[in-house]
């Protein structure tokens, strides 16, 4: 059973893995200022720890399918919660929102009608912001359709009070981000050209 392998895994954790990071561990039972609030799609192929090799305590993760920031304050639940957690309490210095290829999301957006019967997706769609539906989307519709969504959300996170104060104070940098899961690799939003490009990895 799914099940087994977890509780496999736990038993692992905590007789291989956790005694070799014990420090760290004590050190996060008091306290976290992680780096970074990262906001990704809930797909279960994306790690957002492993994709950027950072450790416990570094990242204060959202997953929502879609990566998506309702704008404020039309929706106010968990994903506004946990920026304005971020953003005013954690006070992280960057927010990164990360789609990826491949994403259902992009491809319900296209199609709402074969989701009909799952009212609260299709309800959360509608932040995907769809201009024109393609019935057969090629992987390159699908890859701009995620990029303009990334977008879509920056603007749509900006419109938050904290962290609208926070970039108003100049202390706060957005980034948005896509990661390409069959190569592993990640482009970013680039502001002055508009366009996603690789992101310039130093050693």
């Amino acid at each position: 059973m799914p099940v087994e392998k977890l509780l496999r895994g736990i038993s692992h954790f905590q007789q291989h893995v956790h005694p070799k990071h014990q420090d760290l561990f004590e050190k996060l039972a008091l306290r976290q200022r992680p780096d970074a609030l990262f906001i990704t799609c809930a797909d279960s192929r994306i790690d957002p720890c492993l994709i950027t090799q950072t450790k416990p305590g570094e990242l204060f993760i959202c997953r929502v399918i879609g990566n998506i920031v309702p704008p404020y304050p039309d929706t106010i639940g968990g994903v506004s919660a946990t920026i304005e957690y971020a953003a005013g309490v954690l006070r992280v210095p960057l927010i990164i929102v990360c789609g990826h290829t491949d994403c259902g999301v992009m491809k319900g957006a296209l199609n709402p009608e074969a989701l009909a019967s799952f009212p609260n997706v299709t309800a959360w769609l509608r932040y995907a912001q769809v201009e024109h539906r393609e019935p057969n989307p090629t992987a390159e519709f699908l890859l701009s359709l995620t990029e303009r969504n990334v977008v879509a959300q920056l603007k749509n996170l900006r419109s938050h009070p904290t962290v609208a104060a926070r970039l108003k104070e100049g202390d706060l940098a957005l980034h948005g981000w896509v990661y390409h899961i069959g190569p592993g690799t990640v482009t970013a939003f680039e502001e002055e050209s508009q366009k996603f490009l690789p992101l310039a990895v130093t050693a």
